[in-house]
């Protein structure tokens, strides 16, 4: 079947929900990755096995979903339209919801999510925190349609914002109302998309590139893998819209392959899309034509940066060019190329359908529109979280996120991946934009955020991050090859307690010139987490040097354990864990520890029950 047109589109759309309109109840379930990961795969097969069995299989639906969100409280389960909110759901309790829920009505209060804090248990989706405090304008649909499904995107609305494009707005026209909009890239630095646009449509040559950048490779961010997988026609959507405002007809769909779901589903989309006439040849009947390709990345970082990622899509190594050229200018084989961010195209079908004026008062002055993070580390609720710019991280962590657990102090917070960096807790009342981020010596990235609580270590963690960047570094330039490679030896020897003063002061003089000489973004933000670790937790870096102390007993290296004899009973229990043999002493009497047999791996600390080892 070929969709000729924005009338047949509509007609399509209303067949659909005219024929789902005897559904009575719908059992929707995340089949995202990390549900996937706990069991949710087998879950739409058994509700369907109970159904039938129970012969209510007719009026009741059962939906395999893109990733909720929650994911800390996975695999989740949402009966509609009540919007009964189940979390940890496993095999066994799918006869229980069938038979008490489904066909009775009742409520399974074991199922429930209970507030962190009150202990509150609460039944309706729309009441759990962590919900009812975002503004889901991108993730909204994850829940309730089936990726695999094109009627199902259609029959919210899906591909409308395409028709009006096609039959009824210039090129011009739909570049001027993305640059009303005021839409930022949701990649990195946030660069103006119209403008990003406008540029690319006014380069020289009659071909051109669309791409979509999926090559999301920050540690604990998955934003852009659950868009794909659980809404990926609303990327082919704002892809083709941007296809046709600066006349391109060929796009790429990079992906990393570490993401198999969303390799499926978005290569099933365009699919999809092809066969209905909403992607290639003359689609809608205006004419026009375009058709994306989907490209398996290998899992480079650096390929996150749009020239790396270009000469990828060629064949080559990932490899950063000199800019400029800019890609909007000379991109991919030479010819102007667009590139955006998952997140970023499935904006577009909004602006367009509801309107520049609309998604403007969203947001800050200088930021429009809501945000996704992946809000990960210590923090009670892990999942996505979508926000309207200008959102504190306080609310987020607080409010959304429900704290940090076990009643430990929040001590910093990660933004946007290698390249961001950590700000302390005394800024977490700052709303969350481009400039405000900037100015605390982070940026927005993509949106991870990694929560860290008072036994996070800070010099250990730009350690961390900077092990993680100089694998991840293509090597091309002598100052990020060599350069990141003498930071981490220098936060090395501080984390072991052999720096000097003088090694810190050289440490951030190096971090500047690797910061000022780099040639692409890997290279530019690679001191980030030292810079950022350095300007709100200095003091941290000199307990390494000046005291050889660890504050938040990380670095094993400073770290001392010791058992007091007043505490110790002489129970044996630490010495009969310990693998060198390093504990001794009678039956009932204080033990010691030899620290030259020693290796500081904590079971001891671990294992006794009576608070007599401490960890100095």
């Amino acid at each position: 079947m070929i969709v000729k047109s924005p009338k047949e589109l509509y007609r399509l759309r209303q067949t659909i929900q005219k024929g789902r309109s005897g559904e009575k109840r719908v059992i929707t379930i995340c089949s995202g990755t990390g549900c996937n990961a706990s069991g949710a795969e087998k879950l739409p097969g058994a509700f369907r096995g109970e159904l039938k069995r129970h012969g209510t299989d007719k009026g009741v639906l059962v939906r395999s979903t893109g990733c909720h969100g929650f994911c800390e409280r996975g695999p989740i389960v949402v009966i509609h339209p009540e919007g009964v909110f189940y979390q940890r759901v496993k095999l066994n309790n799918v006869p229980e919801i069938i038979q008490k829920t489904i066909l009775n009505g009742e409520i399974i209060p074991d199922l429930l999510y209970a507030d962190p804090v009150t202990g509150k248990k609460v039944p309706l989706e729309r009441e759990v925190q962590f919900y009812n405090r975002q503004q889901r304008l991108i993730l909204g649909s994850n829940g309730t349609i089936d990726p695999a499904s094109i009627e199902d995107y259609i029959a919210i609305g899906g591909y409308s914002a395409l028709a009006r494009v096609l039959n009824g707005m210039k090129p011009e026209e739909v570049i001027a109302e993305v640059k009303k909009s005021s839409l930022r890239g949701r990649g990195g630095a946030g660069f103006p998309t119209g403008l990003k646009w406008e540029t690319t449509r006014k380069s020289k040559g009659t071909v051109k590139y669309i791409v979509c950048n999926g090559d999301e490779g920050d540690p604990g961010a998955y934003m852009n893998r659950s868009v794909l997988e659980g809404n990926p026609h609303s990327v082919l959507e704002g892809m083709a819209i941007g296809a046709y405002a600066i006349s391109a007809h060929e796009g790429f769909v990079y992906v990393r392959n570490e993401y198999p779901l969303a390799v499926k589903n978005i290569t099933l989309a365009a699919q999809q899309a092809r066969e209905l006439g909403l992607l290639g040849k003359n689609m809608l009947g205006s004419g026009f034509d375009f058709d994306v390709s989907v490209v398996r990345g290998a899992g480079a970082f650096v390929c996150g940066e749009e020239t790396a990622l270009m000469s990828s899509i060629e064949g080559k190594k990932g490899i950063p060019r000199q800019r400029p050229p800019f890609p909007a200018v000379e991109g991919i084989w030479g010819r102007p190329t667009n590139i955006n961010n998952v997140e970023t195209w499935a904006n577009v079908p909004l602006i367009i359908l509801k309107g520049a004026d609309w998604y403007s008062k969203i947001g800050t002055r200088t930021s429009k529109g809501t945000k996704i993070f992946s809000l990960v580390g210590k923090i009670n609720n892990t999942g996505l979280v979508e926000v309207p710019m200008g959102t504190t991280i306080a609310q987020i962590i607080n409010d959304i996120g429900g704290g940090v657990p076990k009643g430990k102090g929040l001590k910093a917070v990660q933004i946007g991946g290698p390249s961001g960096g950590c700000i302390s807790a005394g800024q977490i009342d700052v709303p969350i934009d481009y400039d405000s981020l900037k100015e605390l010596g982070a940026m927005m990235g993509s949106g991870g955020m990694v929560v860290m609580d008072e036994d996070t270590c800070m010099v250990d963690i730009a350690k961390y991050f900077l092990k993680f960047l100089l694998e991840e570094s293509c090597g091309k330039c002598t100052t990020c090859r060599e350069g990141i490679e003498r930071m981490l030896e220098l936060v090395t020897t501080m984390t072991e307690g052999r720096a000097t003063v003088e090694e810190l002061e050289l440490l951030e003089e190096l971090a500047g010139v690797v910061r000022d000489t780099t040639m692409c973004g890997l290279g530019n933000t690679a001191p980030n987490p030292v810079l950022s670790t350095l300007r709100y937790f200095r003091e941290e870096y000199m307990a390494h040097i000046r005291d050889k102390k660890c504050p938040a007993g990380v670095c094993r290296a400073l770290i001392t354990y010791d058992i007091g004899p007043k505490q110790c009973t002489g129970c044996g229990a630490c010495a009969k864990k310990c693998p060198q043999t390093a504990i001794s002493g009678e039956k009932k009497k204080p033990h010691k520890i030899d620290q030259t047999k020693c290796i500081k791996c904590g079971v001891c600390h671990t294992t006794c029950k009576f608070d007599a080892i401490s960890k100095g």
